[in-house]
């Protein structure tokens, strides 16, 4: 809502500015402009629903039609109570006019005034139906009370004036919002009559119907990574927790949810077998919920009930009932234009005992992007801890890698690939991304990959579009493969390529892991710069906290974090630097620890353990 003063306390000189402030500010942004009264109510969804149905190119003015004083001419004004319509192309005609009209056109009332303007300039005249669609509005009457109006002149109203008292404005919303539900609700009783009469002429006859009937059937899942989960929950705990532990009390949004849900079970059963059995709750015996993206959230209930009957018996009895909280209108978000072609800058930090896996890393590298032609740049960032940087000129522990490195770059002669070496004890992705920053283009879209990062053309496509400048980072849950020493033990494992359906049987999206990411340096600069403030109060910051937090915590983006089957990385049981953050360290154990097998295949292992030892 803007609220802008003209200064100047004159009815019709405040009309004249209204009119002309419309023009300037708003006059190419909207089709209808609707003007009113503060003693008017008005149904802002029943007006937008009659300009939808109206020519938005053509002159109209449309309201009320009150007559002039005197009353000779034909000529018509909209009365200012009531409210009225201009379209966008009578304001743009009126403009030449309105100082004119200011001069020569003397009247007391505002909107008296601005109808004669556009009938003398413009030649048109208030009209309360244009294209058969007629303006409604109502007059209401001294001491009227809106709970007892039942005219349809009332009910079908646009605007009702006049208003006397802020009280009665509130008793009028309220009256006009259930006449809303009510015809809602009729219209979906309606509807769904003929979904269900409709349905018995389908190839699945009557059991083609789902239920609740008119909306859309249960997700069903492809693969076993689709199942949608049933969370359980009593009146006072729920039994899956954000932080894994395996019970927690009810509590915010959850409590309310839970009993709202239990409050219109014991209704709709009521509602249902009144007057013959009336049902009282008793307590919540169980409780399964779910949500389904292309339903809502969907309950399932086990209650105790004490029943009643007409002549005053009761018993308590259990009943098992289902209820859906639909999904309501679907809003589509719009997004920013991005591009496939974006060059995709590869960061890989590489410490000592990583450089074992950098062949890898590079064979993929090479296989996937630069056979391809792909547009792809790789650096590498080279982590030294203290002693193996005094040792440099004498064994430089990456000899190795940077050999393999010119190698490629001989191979292919247009293609440079740079490195930077960097001396810290702690390398936190912060202060490596703080180098790294430093050197490239503000526009650069970087993907801050890891040694065990398997790189191919369908990732980094996503990558590009998921990461959106000034709007979105995109942080991918890798797939994880198990130990295959565990998992298949006597057996061989599947010789698949690791980019395949096949490879995602064995293994787990590894949500504990945060090290690869999409982003644009402008983004990353703009929350560091956030963050510097707490940084001079807390120089262990940086080593506490990686990207993933920083982009959490002060960039104000959004942070898409979601499951990237086309990542998938082999087993390797990674080291856990004790010196970085609790919360980060405590990640690590637990990626390594449920990174190892799944329960059957620890289970099996055990089993054929103990039979060894038993013989």
């Amino acid at each position: 809502m803007a609220v802008v003063a003209h200064g100047d306390d004159r009815p019709v000189w405040l009309m004249y500015e209204t009119v002309r402030h419309l023009h300037q500010h708003y006059g190419l942004d909207y089709d209808w402009f609707f003007l009113a009264q503060d003693d008017t109510y008005m149904q802002a969804e029943r007006l937008a629903e009659l300009v939808g149905h109206l020519s938005a190119g053509q002159d109209l003015y449309m309201g009320r039609a009150e007559e002039f004083i005197g009353g000779e001419e034909r000529a018509r004004y909209c009365h200012g109570g009531y409210g009225y319509l201009l379209s966008r192309s009578l304001l743009a005609r009126l403009q030449p006019h309105l100082d004119t009209c200011r001069n020569d056109i003397l009247s007391v009332r505002p909107d008296e005034w601005l109808g004669r303007c556009i009938i003398d300039y413009l030649g048109l005249s208030c009209v309360e139906v244009h294209q058969e669609m007629t303006y409604r509005y109502f007059e209401l009457g001294k001491n009227a009370d809106p709970e007892r109006e039942d005219r349809a002149q009332f009910k079908n109203a646009f605007t009702v004036h006049p208003v006397s008292e802020p009280s009665l404005m509130y008793r009028l919303h309220k009256r006009f919002s259930q006449i809303e539900l009510d015809w809602t609700y009729l219209q979906i009783q309606q509807l769904q009559v003929q979904i269900n009469n409709l349905s018995e002429l389908t190839p699945e006859g009557k059991a083609g119907a789902t239920w609740p009937i008119g909306v859309n059937p249960p997700f069903k899942p492809k693969t076993r990574f689709e199942v949608i989960n049933w969370e359980y929950f009593t009146e006072e705990h729920i039994y899956s927790c954000p932080d894994s532990s395996p019970k927690c009390e009810l509590r915010g949004a959850d409590r309310a949810d839970v009993s709202a849900v239990l409050e219109t079970a014991v209704e709709r059963l009521n509602e249902r077998y009144q007057p013959q059995l009336r049902f009282r709750k008793r307590h919540l015996l169980n409780g399964y919920r779910r949500f389904d993206p292309t339903r809502g959230m969907e309950y399932v209930l086990d209650l105790a009930l004490e029943a009643f009957t007409q002549k005053g018996h009761n018993q308590v009895i259990a009943k098992r009932v289902s209820l859906l909280r639909p999904l309501s209108t679907i809003e589509i978000i719009p997004m920013p234009y991005v591009t496939e072609a974006t060059r995709v800058q590869v960061i890989l930090p590489v410490t000592a005992h990583e450089q074992d896996y950098v062949s890898n890393f590079l064979d993929m590298y090479v296989m996937n992007t630069l056979d391809t032609h792909d547009n792809v740049l790789l650096t590498f960032l080279f982590v030294y801890d203290p002693f193996d940087a005094q040792r440099i000129s004498q064994a430089d522990v990456f000899a190795g890698i940077k050999a393999m490195i010119g190698e490629v770059e001989k191979r292919y002669g247009d293609v440079k690939i740079p490195w930077i070496s960097v001396k810290t004890e702690v390398p936190s992705q912060v202060k490596l991304m703080d180098i790294i920053s430093k050197k490239h283009p503000v526009d650069t879209l970087f993907f801050l990959a890891s040694v065990w990062t398997e790189v191919n053309a369908d990732f980094l496509n996503r990558c590009r579009m998921n990461a959106i400048s000034n709007w979105q980072v995109f942080f991918p849950i890798h797939f994880q493969e198990f130990s295959p020493a565990i998992v298949y033990r006597d057996q061989q494992p599947s010789a698949a390529s690791s980019f395949t359906a096949e490879a995602l049987r064995d293994g787990r999206f590894d949500r504990h892991v945060f090290e690869e990411a999409c982003f644009y340096n402008a983004d990353y600069m703009a929350a560091r710069t956030k963050m510097a403030a707490d940084i001079l109060d807390n120089d262990e910051l940086l080593e506490s906290m990686d990207v993933y937090e920083i982009f959490v915590r002060y960039s104000g983006l959004h942070v898409f974090r979601a499951v990237e089957p086309a990542l998938v990385q082999k087993y390797v049981r990674r080291a856990c630097n004790p010196r970085f953050s609790e919360d980060i360290y405590h990640r690590c154990v637990l990626s390594n620890l449920e990174g190892l097998a799944s329960r059957s295949h620890l289970a099996m292992a055990l089993f054929e353990q103990e039979q060894a030892n038993s013989t």
